[in-house]
């Protein structure tokens, strides 16, 4: 390990990445850090490696110049020969990423993260800087759980594509840059509003519930045809559909004005929603007494079934609260349950 980052202490390995693996480590000026450390791949000739690590480097030296408490603080680039190191602050917390896969966060979990990466990404671009990779994988959480932007400038235009095909994050490339046009402060804001429609819903949802939305993205029309979770409101929805329009000059111009909408959000009541199978939804509502409790059955494609009750923390009986009557379709179990949480 020490002939890979050899002037630092190695903790250990804390993961791998689209561009190569992450380390736990210690230096003497920071303290913990973290390493990233992006290697040349055996198939790559020595002409197309010194064109992709001048590439990266170039955008790389911006980096640390982007001081901000919601980003990630990069504190020195190397170049190695047949690899360039980066060291940055240490996130504890760790990324999106694994509550994403865990399942939707609520309403005011989201809402924070949001407003701490606009605030971040106001920072860079207002130091001309586009991040060009928001995913929940890049927003990091530090000991307090303060959200912050990381791996911003690793992706150049000229990568992009090919990038975000291959990390399996397509669909956070916006609509215009699939028709041969650039990267904008525009696109950074329409890879948030897939970041924010992820953490919505989580991993298992989205996955099963969007009919390939990489594949739709470059076709255009991708916001409409998004399914929400019914609990969802339609304030977020209207929010994350505009960052999500096909054409640039119908999304927020900035992120202070996409921020100044997400701060307007609702974040009542605190469903939860502690599981999804392919056949089940289940939110949970706690009060200090009681314990609402609402389950969506997916029999089939147009088969589904639902109810709500009210169950007590200690003694007491079960109320019904609501239900579908009998088995019913999908538009109308979208509806019903739409209104009982709306």
């Amino acid at each position: 390990m020490s002939s890979v980052v050899p002037e630092l202490e190695i903790i250990r390995h804390l993961g791998s990445g689209a561009f190569g693996d992450v380390y736990l480590a210690r230096d003497g000026v920071h303290g913990e850090v973290a390493v990233k450390v992006m290697s040349r791949k055996p198939e790559e000739t020595d002409e197309e490696w010194v064109d992709i690590k001048r590439e990266f480097l170039t955008e790389a030296r911006h980096l640390s110049t982007a001081t901000h408490r919601n980003v990630v603080q990069v504190f020195g680039i190397e170049d190695l020969g047949d690899s360039i190191r980066f060291t940055m602050t240490y996130c504890p917390g760790g990324s999106l990423h694994t509550r994403y896969q865990a399942g939707p966060m609520t309403l005011a979990a989201v809402r924070k993260a949001a407003t701490d990466v606009l605030i971040g990404l106001g920072s860079l671009h207002g130091r001309a800087m586009l991040h060009r990779d928001i995913k929940p994988g890049n927003i990091l959480l530090d000991h307090t759980g303060m959200a912050k932007l990381g791996d911003f400038g690793l992706v150049t235009d000229r990568l992009l594509l090919g990038y975000g095909s291959a990390a399996g994050y397509a669909d956070h490339i916006a609509f215009e840059v699939w028709q041969g046009g650039p990267t904008s402060i525009r696109t950074d804001i329409w890879a948030l509003g897939m970041t924010l429609f992820r953490l919505l819903h989580g991993e298992v949802w989205y996955v099963l519930q969007n009919e390939a939305p990489a594949d739709i993205v470059a076709q255009g029309g991708l916001a409409n045809c998004l399914r929400w979770l019914p609990h969802v409101p339609k304030r977020w929805r209207r929010v994350i559909r505009k960052m999500l329009a096909d054409d640039p000059a119908a999304r927020y111009v900035s992120s202070h004005e996409a921020l100044n909408a997400i701060a307007d959000l609702p974040i009542e009541p605190l469903w939860t929603v502690p599981n999804i199978t392919p056949d089940l939804v289940r939110w949970e509502l706690q009060s200090p007494k009681r314990l609402n409790v609402v389950e969506w059955t997916m029999h089939a494609e147009r088969r589904h079934e639902w109810r709500a009750w009210s169950q007590p923390l200690g003694d007491g009986r079960n109320k019904t609260l609501g239900a579908s009557q009998g088995v019913i379709g999908r538009i109308q179990v979208d509806r019903e349950l739409e209104k009982y949480f709306g």
